[in-house]
């Protein structure tokens, strides 16, 4: 099963993913984590363009493209083989990141998003995506509290694009209710595992059957 963690920068997905990692791990799952951009060497020296607070003239179309042949990297060497060793693939952020970030806040528009991002990766979608929803205010509130955490390009955007991002979230999480589960992501973290688990748990016996 391929389960894909998305929300907003601040959200604290990957937090619960690492958390989410562990515990099923213990459970005794054959399970692996990665993220995008990055994973692999090749993704990552991609994402360190994407990432570099240098880079602030870089075009959005190239933004996107870089982001799709990232993710295209990541999939054929870590993601696809992980799923033909029947492995558990949990993976902080996949295409709807690039639908929400580009497609929505960059305004180029999901469905082009979208057609460049099924070419990259063949048409493969998540079983299951968790959207860690929360305002863009508590999210920024969260990322100036977080001293560790590295500021990264798109740490410089405003709070419009974040809201714009979270927008489209929702949108797509209507659009795509098969495989979207929605986590009010203000609540105390031990909660928003829990539930993260008890919806996992759940997804797994369903595919089981």
């Amino acid at each position: 099963m391929f389960i894909t963690f998305e929300g907003i920068d601040g959200s604290g997905k990957s937090t619960v993913a690492e958390s989410i990692y562990e515990k099923l791990e213990k459970e005794g799952y054959n399970v692996i984590l990665t993220r995008e951009p990055g994973g692999v060497r090749i993704a990552e020296d991609i994402r360190n363009i994407l990432v570099n607070k240098n880079n602030t003239n870089l075009d959005e179309r190239t933004e996107a493209l870089l982001f799709a042949a990232s993710r295209r990297q990541h999939l054929v060497e870590k993601v696809i083989p992980a799923l033909k060793e029947n492995k558990l693939v949990l993976c902080d952020r996949f295409i709807d990141s690039s639908l929400a970030y580009q497609g929505g806040a960059r305004k180029i528009g999901v469905e082009n998003i979208l057609n460049i991002n099924l070419f990259a990766t063949e048409n493969l979608l998540p079983d299951l995506t968790l959207l860690y929803d929360l305002t863009p205010e508590l999210a920024l509130e969260r990322i100036n509290k977080n001293k560790n955490r590295e500021v990264n390009r798109l740490d410089l955007e405003k709070i419009n694009f974040y809201r714009d991002c979270r927008t489209t979230y929702l949108e797509l999480s209507k659009k795509y209710t098969n495989r979207y589960r929605v986590i009010n992501a203000s609540k105390p973290l031990e909660e928003v595992i829990e539930e993260t688990y008890n919806i996992i748990e759940e997804t797994l016996k369903t595919n089981e059957h």
